[in-house]
């Protein structure tokens, strides 16, 4: 059998992680993660982990393997996970990698352009003007510094924006002037699967989701990650708002409700990014379903 990667995609609380480890237990393989949070080890609740079972019933790579307080990008992910899966792919046919970061995947697939590393005073200097002011500062700067990326869709997600900016401000020149968009050739088959809900249905499922994380201890979590909170890996979703609670700009009421929304706004973003990729195969989060997929997408060596 040709060495094959089985991709299950979709948004958060689709149920990838479940459907994930079905998949690979009825292949007996391992699973590389391709959730950019996921990664940190200091990140447990927010970020929605695989519990401790979960973790123990299949070898996973990609989880509690960066500090927050490393930088680690899309372009690093592609050389980890490429290492992963030749591991795997040394004893096993198939590998599986589960996620919801459209980017980190993409790399995977694709490979990345080289981006200029990032000027740790530059982004120091990034971070202390999106903390002091928020997402208006990113939109105003990049509007006004690199007006292509501003025009580029991707204006909702801050560390991008974020990364976009330190580009600009480093080299003058705009990080979409880097994209060639040359695809490289990886020497195993890959299959993709996209899980998704109806709308109503998946948003009930984040907002239960998140009531769960603060059952869990979300906010005490938040609250000793106080002294990190001007880091890039935690300028996200679950977090910052959790942040704003402690510096007084918001009640915890209206924080977990920011928490809903922006999440919900997320989920909305990775569809939009998983279904402009012609090779994702969409379906319903069941086990019986994503099997028939695969098998068929095996059998006919497509």
């Amino acid at each position: 059998m040709q060495k094959t990667c089985i991709i299950i995609a979709g948004p958060t609380a689709v149920g990838k992680t479940a459907i994930a480890i079905e998949v690979a237990k009825h292949f007996s393989t391992s699973i590389i993660s391709a959730d950019s949070r996921q990664c940190y080890k200091e990140l447990n609740i927010g970020v929605a982990k695989p519990s401790a079972g979960e973790l123990a019933s299949i070898k996973h790579y990609f989880i509690d393997t960066v500090s927050i307080t490393e930088d680690f990008s899309a372009a690093d992910f592609e050389t980890y996970a490429l290492d992963a899966v030749n591991e795997i792919f040394a004893e096993k046919d198939i590998a599986i990698m589960v996620g919801g970061t459209g980017l980190y995947i993409k790399a995977f697939c694709e490979g990345l352009d080289k981006i200029p590393p990032a000027d740790p005073a530059i982004r120091k200097e990034i971070i202390a003007s999106y903390d002091r002011d928020g997402i208006v500062f990113l939109e105003n700067a990049l509007k006004e510094l690199d007006p292509r990326f501003s025009n580029s869709g991707e204006m909702h997600n801050p560390q991008r924006m974020m990364r976009a900016l330190e580009v600009v401000m480093a080299t003058g020149r705009s990080i979409t002037s880097y994209r060639s968009h040359e695809k490289k050739k990886r020497n195993f088959r890959i299959i993709k699967i996209g899980l998704d809900l109806p709308r109503e249905i998946l948003y009930q499922r984040i907002n239960e989701r998140v009531e769960q994380m603060l059952a869990a201890g979300l906010v005490a979590e938040v609250a000793s990650l106080i002294p990190y909170k001007q880091l890039n890996a935690l300028q996200t979703v679950g977090y910052s708002e959790l942040f704003d609670y402690f510096d007084h700009k918001i009640e915890l009421g209206r924080a977990i409700e920011l928490i809903k929304q922006n999440t919900r706004h997320y989920a909305k973003r990775q569809l939009t990014w998983f279904k402009k990729d012609a090779d994702m195969l969409f379906c319903a989060p069941e086990i019986s379903t994503v099997m028939e997929v695969i098998k068929s997408k095996l059998e006919n060596n497509i």
